[in-house]
C-alpha cells in the first residue's frame, strides 16, 4: 500500500519518502511519458551513474551533470573528448567515475547512430514499450519487488549493448522504462497512477 505523506495526505508511492527533492520528481516526472529525445539520453546517462547509489543523491547533482554535459544535447556530448573526461574527473559536483563518463560520450555517438537509423532515440526506445498481456494484474509492492527487471527490458539492455552502448543492463534499462513512462510501476493507491495512466492512454507514440 502506498504511504500517506504528513506533507499534504496524498496517497504516494512508499518510495518517494518525505525529502521535498524526492517528493517531486516522484510527483511531477517519474513514469511519466517522455518521448524528447534530450530528456531520454539524459536518463539513460545518469541511470548508469547511478548504479551502486541512491537515484537521490543523483537527484541533487542533476543540475551539474545538466551543466557539465552540455544540456545532454546528443550531438555535443558525441564530440566531447579525452581533455573533457580529464576535466570532469576534478568535477565534484558529478559522480566522478571514469568508466561511466566515458560511456556518457560513448553512448551519444551510438545514440546519434539509433537517431540516423530511427529517426529519432524516441522511435527506437518506444519499440521496446511491453504490451499490456505482458504486465502484472496489479501493480503493488509486492510485485514491484519481485520485479527488478523484465523481458522487455532484457530485450532493450541486449539491443543496446549490441550497438555499442554500455551501462545499459536490465535492471538499469527496467529503471529507465519505469522513469520515463514506458510502463506505469506507481503502485495501486498513489494519486500519480490514474494520472499516469491518462498521459499514457493520449501519448501519440512516436516511430
Amino acid at each position: 500500500m502506498p504511504e500517506q505523506m504528513a506533507i499534504d495526505d496524498k496517497p504516494r508511492c512508499n518510495w518517494a519518502g518525505s525529502d521535498p527533492t524526492y517528493l517531486a520528481y516522484h510527483d511531477n516526472e517519474w513514469g511519466r511519458p517522455v518521448t524528447a529525445d534530450k530528456r531520454l539520453f539524459e536518463k539513460l546517462c545518469l541511470e548508469g551513474f547511478q548504479s551502486g547509489l541512491s537515484w537521490l543523491t543523483i537527484l541533487r547533482k542533476r543540475d551539474r551533470f545538466r551543466e557539465v554535459f552540455l544540456g545532454f544535447e546528443i550531438d555535443k556530448v558525441a564530440k566531447m573528448t579525452e581533455a573533457d573526461v580529464e576535466r570532469l574527473l576534478t568535477d565534484a559536483g558529478i559522480i566522478r567515475h571514469r568508466g561511466k563518463i566515458v560511456s556518457t560520450i560513448n553512448n551519444a555517438k551510438r545514440a546519434l547512430e539509433i537517431q540516423q537509423e530511427f529517426g529519432s532515440l524516441a522511435a527506437y526506445v518506444w519499440r521496446f514499450e511491453p504490451k499490456p498481456e505482458h504486465r502484472p494484474a496489479q501493480i503493488n509492492h509486492e510485485a514491484l519487488v519481485a520485479m527488478p527487471h523484465t523481458e522487455a527490458s532484457h530485450a532493450l539492455s541486449k539491443d543496446l549493448r549490441k550497438r555499442g552502448f554500455s551501462f545499459v543492463g536490465p535492471t538499469t534499462c527496467y529503471a529507465f522504462m519505469q522513469a520515463m513512462g514506458l510502463v506505469n510501476d506507481h503502485v495501486e493507491g498513489c494519486f500519480c497512477r490514474s494520472e499516469v495512466e491518462a498521459e499514457r492512454a493520449a501519448l501519440k507514440r512516436p516511430g
